[in-house]
C-alpha cells in the first residue's frame, strides 16, 4: 500500500460515505474533497469540510498512518497550519498543530476490490500491466487521453530543446541545427552527431554554404572519417584537402572516428549517408527554422527536407568501396523520425516560448498527418486490439507504455482509473 493509492482513493472520491465519524470523535462531511498538489506543502488544496456542522476551507493532508505527521515532521512546519483535515489507512497516533489543537483525523475506508484490482496491476509482469482486463479496447475513449499523452511526449522533448536553446543564447537557428544533426543521426549514431553539430557552428558552415564539397569536407572531416588513408580515391583527397586548409582558417579540432557506429546498420543508415545527406540539406538551404516555422504542412516541410546526395555517394556507402549505383533520398522513414523528433518539437517549443498557438497546433497536426511509426511497441499495441491510425496515436502509445505502463502508474493512466475503479467513463 502507499500514499499514493490513498491519494487516489481520496482524489476520486472512491470512500465509503460522505458523512462519518471521525477517529478523533468528530462528525465530518466532505462537501469537496480539494485540489491535488503536486508541489511541496499539503496533499490537497481548497477542500471544503463540514466539522461538526461547521464548513472549513482549507488543505488536507493524506498519510498511511496518523504518526507519519509527526515522522515527516509536520507539526513544526507552517505550510501545514491550514491542515483541516487528516486523512489516514490506520490511525496510531493523535496528533496536533504547532499551536496544540487536535486535528481532525478520519480513517479511509473503500471498497476491498478496488485495493485488490490495484495490487493486481502493481504486481503481474505481463507486457503491460492491465493486459489482462482489456477486453473491448473501444470501450475506453481514449480519444482525449491520446490527445494528453502526445501532448505530454512533445512536452518532454521540448525540454531538451529549450536547455539547449538556452545554451546558444536563444539562438534558434543554431539549436535547431544541432537537433536536425543529433536526428539524422537516427537512434544509433545520435549522440555523435549532435557532438559534430556543437563542434561545427552553423555561422561556419553558412560561410562556405555556396561551395557543396566544402561543406562535405567540413562535416566529414570534424566527423573524423578523414583520418584514414584511402590515397586511390580523388574524392576523398579533395575532401581531406579542403578540410585541412578549413580546419586552421576556423581553428576547429575533428571527433575521433570511433564515435561513429557502423555494425548492423542497413548501409541507407551508414553515418557516411547521413552526413553526406546533411551536407546537401545545408548546401542547398538556408535559415531552415524560420522557413520550417513558415511552412503549413508536412507536404510543404517534406520539400524542404527531402535532399539525396553527391554523385560520389550514388555509388559508394563507404570511402574507397564502390558499389551498385543507387540514388539515395532522404527516404519517408527518415523524414518522419525528422517531422516527429526534430520538427514537430521544435514548433511546439517556439509556439509556447511565444504564445503562439497556431505554432503549437501545426505540430499536433504533423504528426496527424504521418502514418504510425512500425515498431515493436506499437505493434503489440495493436495485437491488443487498439487501433493506431497516425504517428500522433503512435507517439501517445508510446509514452503511455514508457512513463505509465513500464513504471506501473497505473493510477495516473486513464485505462488503469478505469479498470481500477470499474467505472463506465474515464476520469479527466
Amino acid at each position: 500500500m502507499s500514499e499514493e493509492f490513498l491519494q487516489y482513493i481520496w482524489r476520486y472520491m472512491l470512500f465509503e460515505g460522505d458523512l462519518q465519524t471521525a477517529a478523533t470523535g468528530e462528525t465530518v462531511e466532505v462537501l469537496f474533497q480539494g485540489e491535488l498538489n503536486t508541489d511541496a506543502g499539503p496533499d490537497f488544496f481548497n477542500a471544503r469540510i463540514r466539522i461538526n456542522g461547521t464548513l472549513w476551507c482549507g488543505n488536507v493532508e493524506v498519510h498511511l498512518n496518523s504518526s507519519d505527521w509527526l515522522k515527516h515532521g509536520h507539526q513544526n512546519d507552517k505550510a501545514y497550519d491550514n491542515v483541516i483535515l487528516h486523512v489516514v489507512k490506520d490511525y496510531d497516533a493523535e496528533v496536533r498543530r504547532k499551536n496544540g489543537e487536535t486535528i481532525t483525523t478520519i480513517i479511509l475506508r473503500y471498497r476491498k476490490k478496488t485495493e485488490e484490482k490495484y495490487r493486481r496491476l502493481l504486481t503481474n509482469r505481463l507486457w503491460i500491466p492491465c493486459q489482462n482486463d482489456i477486453i473491448e479496447p473501444a470501450s475506453f475513449h481514449l480519444d482525449f487521453w491520446l490527445q494528453s499523452l502526445l501532448v505530454e511526449r512533445l512536452e518532454e522533448k521540448s525540454s531538451y530543446i529549450i536547455s539547449n536553446l538556452e545554451r546558444n543564447n536563444h539562438d534558434w537557428e543554431e539549436t535547431f541545427y544541432q537537433q536536425l544533426a543529433r536526428n539524422f543521426g537516427m537512434k544509433v549514431n545520435e549522440q555523435p552527431f549532435e557532438l559534430l553539430a556543437r563542434s561545427l557552428p552553423l555561422k561556419y558552415l553558412a560561410r562556405h554554404k555556396d561551395n557543396l564539397l566544402q561543406v562535405e569536407a567540413l562535416l566529414f572531416g570534424q566527423a573524423g572519417l578523414l583520418q584514414q588513408a584511402v590515397w586511390d580515391d580523388g574524392y576523398f583527397i579533395n575532401l581531406r584537402r579542403e578540410y585541412e586548409i578549413l580546419r586552421k582558417k576556423f581553428n576547429v579540432k575533428p571527433l575521433e572516428k570511433h564515435h561513429w557506429k557502423f555494425l548492423r546498420l542497413r548501409p541507407l543508415n551508414f553515418p557516411t549517408i547521413r552526413i553526406a545527406q546533411f551536407s546537401n540539406l545545408i548546401n542547398k538551404s538556408s535559415s531552415l527554422f524560420s522557413k520550417t516555422i513558415n511552412s503549413a504542412s508536412a507536404g510543404e516541410i517534406r520539400k524542404l527536407f527531402t535532399v539525396s546526395t553527391s554523385e560520389y555517394w550514388n555509388t559508394h556507402y563507404v570511402f574507397g568501396k564502390e558499389a551498385k549505383r543507387r540514388i539515395k533520398n532522404t527516404g519517408n522513414d527518415m523524414m518522419n523520425v525528422l517531422i516527429i523528433n526534430t520538427i514537430a518539437p521544435s514548433l511546439f517549443v517556439y509556439g509556447k516560448l511565444n504564445d503562439s498557438a497556431s505554432h503549437c497546433d501545426l505540430a499536433l497536426r504533423l504528426t496527424e498527418e504521418l502514418k504510425p511509426e512500425n515498431n515493436s511497441i506499437i505493434s503489440n499495441w495493436q495485437k491488443l486490439g487498439f487501433i493506431v491510425r497516425n504517428a500522433s496515436d503512435s507517439q501517445a502509445f508510446i509514452q503511455l507504455k514508457k512513463k505509465y505502463c513500464d513504471e506501473k502508474q497505473c493510477l495516473r493512466c486513464h485505462i488503469g482509473n478505469k479498470i481500477i475503479t470499474g467505472s463506465e467513463e474515464l476520469e479527466n
